[in-house]
């Protein structure tokens, strides 16, 4: 049985029994080896854009006597992919700016798909966004830290985008930024990355402190504006764990 990654671990489990799965940006087809002998998955496509990660999968899925179960495909994003062949999509360890592209570039190929689990390294904002937009409920939301990285993973189902954001304590721009599972859940780790952002912004702000160009002051007062809507979600934490 190989070992991965508590990331790769995570998105794993969330996969849905008997699922076809496509991992997108697959590199060493780890994800697809776990779901296959776990027997979450019945198939898997593994598809790779570059021609190196792609051969390393192939070798990965060779190696792991599992050429019958998974296709490695190279191709970018969802080209690797035909429609109606897959049930859940995986596109994980990339920007959240990318993971939308990729989204954006094959919508086509997604009707049909009912799970997408999706973990973006960075701008998560921007693929909640992206469900929300295009008719994709956010249903759970999971953060981890592994190795002193903080990882968030969304999983989307078809469905009513609005329906996470209904009814809650915070506006729909905070939810977006911040993931109305993960707020209504506060953990640690959640806060730590609050935190750990709230430390770079004002490593930031103090950068800025001597320049005066139009530009440096429209970013000085982002800036200011972003940290203490940080301020007020680190409060609100600990108030509520009190």
């Amino acid at each position: 049985m190989i070992e991965i990654s508590k990331r790769l671990q995570t998105i794993g489990d969330m996969v849905k029994k008997g699922s076809i799965v496509a991992d997108i940006g697959s590199d060493h087809a780890y994800l697809p080896t776990y779901l296959v002998q776990k027997r979450i998955a019945l198939r898997c496509i593994a598809g790779e854009v570059n021609y190196g990660p792609w051969q390393a999968a192939v070798r990965q899925v060779q190696a792991a006597g599992l050429t019958d179960k998974i296709d490695v495909r190279l191709g970018d994003g969802l080209a690797v992919v035909a429609l109606g062949e897959v049930d859940t999509i995986c596109i994980a360890g990339m920007g959240g700016s990318l993971i939308a592209s990729i989204l954006e570039a094959g919508a086509e190929k997604l009707f049909g798909v009912s799970q997408l689990l999706l973990q973006p390294n960075v701008a998560a904002p921007i693929v909640r966004r992206w469900l929300l937009e295009h008719g994709f409920q956010l249903s759970r939301e999971k953060i981890l830290e592994e190795d002193g990285i903080i990882y968030e993973i969304l999983e989307a189902v078809p469905g009513d985008p609005i329906l996470p954001y209904r009814n809650r304590d915070k506006k729909l721009e905070d939810l977006l930024e911040i993931g109305p599972y993960l707020w209504e859940e506060k953990s640690p780790v959640l806060r730590k990355k609050l935190v750990q952002e709230q430390e770079k912004l004002k490593a930031v702000q103090h950068q800025l402190q001597y320049a005066k160009s139009p530009e440096a002051e429209h970013k000085k007062r982002e800036v200011q504006k972003k940290l203490a809507w940080m301020e007020e979600m680190i409060a609100c934490m600990q108030m509520d764990r009190e």
